[in-house]
């Protein structure tokens, strides 16, 4: 292993302690507020106290799930799972969700029978005095430190399932404020606030449950990232003189790591490693501007294609008849494989043109392949002295161009005399 690889797998191995740790501590804190409030609600009769205690040890199933998906998630890749195990954490994400709804319709409609009660029934609760108010803040108190803390190793590792475990504990947070309030109006006379307070809870943590599922909902359908984000994201890659378009730009995330695909267009007679180097420069542009980029997925165009559907170029219409290299130098040994220089030749440049589908009104010629023979300079001269070819470069693409006539898909002829011979054709 490098050292760099082993850089960054021990990275990753101390960022996947950091957010376990903050998560344990989490839990340890979930489980002692959660019981403190069961136990002080059930001695004042407070509902909101006791429907706020179950939220917060509900929060340790979350914590548990935070925890396997932490373990799971981030795992390197593998054969089977060639894009990494992410997703494993954007599923908890999506359980967790559903778990805070579930408990939200369960609090609410507490709630709601509990309200009814106090407020048309003869139903009565004592006072939950100094003891359930101080539980309550102290909660409150430990709950918003346990979010401030959380929310910082979210950030820092741009991980979305800790800071939803961040945000549920504000939710927490937020549903103790509701209890607190309905408390001190119990306490003031205003009983009936206890049952208001426990739905005012139950509003909370649907909204953050909902808010959670659609989010992880949405990355799993593989959902683009916004117009803006793609906008600049173009730009960016338009910034690079070599790049004359881009198109076909699709995103996608993986639990905080955004992937995207392009089709970038260059020059049309460049060489295919001059190509390769512009995608170099111009994923290591793209990853500059937008660190959370983690793969970027590039396909070079020589000429402009952004206006066939990628479902047309997966499946290749009558329109692309152009043939391979082994076929064309098939086709072309059949028309030449008697003249001097096709069999002194030592190297073969091809050029496709219009290779792809164009509009109907597009001023552009029918799909064509243009051939450039390179000959080694001392063979041509040699040729020419022997008078086994003439002398003029032109006369022999002229001679070259004539004998293949009939084959429909040869554009231009070009002839290029050059110093040395390549080792091997290519």
């Amino acid at each position: 292993m490098t050292t760099s690889a082993q850089t960054k797998t021990d990275s990753a191995a101390q960022a996947r302690r950091e957010a376990q740790r903050i998560t344990l501590i989490g839990a340890a804190l979930d489980g002692v507020v959660g019981i403190a409030k069961l136990i002080v609600g059930k001695l004042v009769g407070s509902q909101a106290l006791i429907a706020d205690g179950i939220h917060s040890l509900s929060d340790l199933v979350t914590d548990a799930f935070v925890l396997v998906a932490t373990h799971f998630g981030r795992q390197a890749p593998d054969r089977s799972h060639p894009w990494g195990h992410e997703r494993i954490e954007t599923l908890g994400t999506l359980v967790l969700g559903s778990l805070l709804i579930a408990v939200a319709g369960a609090i609410g409609w507490e709630g709601v029978l509990r309200s009814w009660e106090l407020i048309f029934g003869t139903l009565s609760i004592p006072l939950p005095g100094a003891l359930g108010i101080g539980v309550a803040v102290i909660s409150l108190i430990a709950k918003e430190a346990i979010f401030r803390a959380t929310l910082k190793v979210a950030r820092k590792q741009k991980s979305r399932l800790l800071e939803a475990n961040a945000w549920h504990s504000r939710s927490d947070a937020l549903s103790t404020v509701a209890v607190l309030v309905g408390l001190i109006g119990t306490q003031l006379g205003a009983g009936w606030m206890d049952g208001i307070a426990a739905i005012i809870v139950a509003v909370m943590v649907g909204k953050i449950g909902v808010s959670l599922a659609w989010e992880a909902s949405r990355e799993l359908i593989d959902t683009a990232l916004p117009r803006e984000q793609q906008r600049a994201m173009s730009e960016c890659l338009l910034s690079l003189p070599e790049v004359r378009g881009a198109h076909d730009l699709r995103s996608r995330t993986l639990a905080g790591r955004i992937v995207l695909e392009v089709h970038l267009l260059v020059a049309p007679r460049i060489s295919v490693s001059e190509g390769h180097a512009i995608g170099h420069h111009a994923v290591a542009r793209l990853k500059s501007e937008f660190p959370q980029l983690s793969d970027v997925l590039y396909h070079i165009d020589p000429e402009d294609d952004s206006h066939i559907g990628q479902a047309d170029t997966t499946h290749p219409t009558p329109m692309q008849p152009l043939p391979l290299r082994s076929e064309i130098i098939t086709a072309l040994d059949v028309c030449w494989q008697s003249h001097p220089v096709w069999q002194e030749r030592s190297g073969l440049m091809l050029h496709y043109v219009n290779h792809v589908t164009t509009p109907p009104s597009a001023p552009s010629s029918a799909p064509h392949v243009d051939v450039q023979l390179e000959v080694a300079e001392q063979a041509f001269t040699s040729l020419s002295e022997c008078n086994l070819a003439p002398s003029s470069r032109n006369t022999t693409v002229d001679e070259l161009q004539r004998l293949a006539k009939d084959v429909r898909w040869l554009g231009t002829v070009r002839l290029s005399i050059i110093s040395r011979a390549q080792d091997a054709e290519t």
